[in-house]
């Protein structure tokens, strides 16, 4: 479930944002309507304003809707592209391989540690042969 991303929310510290859309009216006093598109059809486009972020041009932070393919349970699934890294790591009576792990549509500094071999039996194409 590492690569399994709940929508809007990535994880630690991590926040994750999408669009950007154009706010087409207001509900309430905190609340607005998005203009959402047909592949978020199942997204309420209702949201409060605390979730909503002034649009920066800052290419780098906004997925290309293009590649999100959004669930029925409102996830995502973000792909690693490369291996950069490898650790070893003892842990009190046994050693635990690491890899770090860039993904699709992050940054540099977005990058995330995991367990070589659970990695190894979803993506073998990262991992070059003997």
């Amino acid at each position: 479930m590492k690569g399994i991303m709940r929508f809007s929310k990535k994880g630690k510290l991590s926040p994750r944002y999408i669009g950007p859309y154009k706010i087409i009216r207001r509900v309430g006093h905190v609340r607005y309507g998005l203009d959402l598109t047909s592949n978020l059809e199942s997204v309420h486009p209702v949201f409060y304003v605390s979730m909503l972020y002034k649009c920066i041009s800052d290419p780098s932070r906004v997925i290309p809707l293009d590649d999100v393919q959004v669930t029925e349970q409102l996830s995502y699934e973000e792909a690693p592209i490369a291996i950069l890294d490898r650790q070893l790591r003892r842990l009190r009576t046994k050693n635990v391989a690491s890899v770090k792990v860039l993904r699709r549509n992050n940054n540099v500094e977005e990058m995330t540690w995991e367990y070589e071999e659970a990695m190894k039996s979803r993506y073998p194409h990262l991992f070059p042969l003997p």
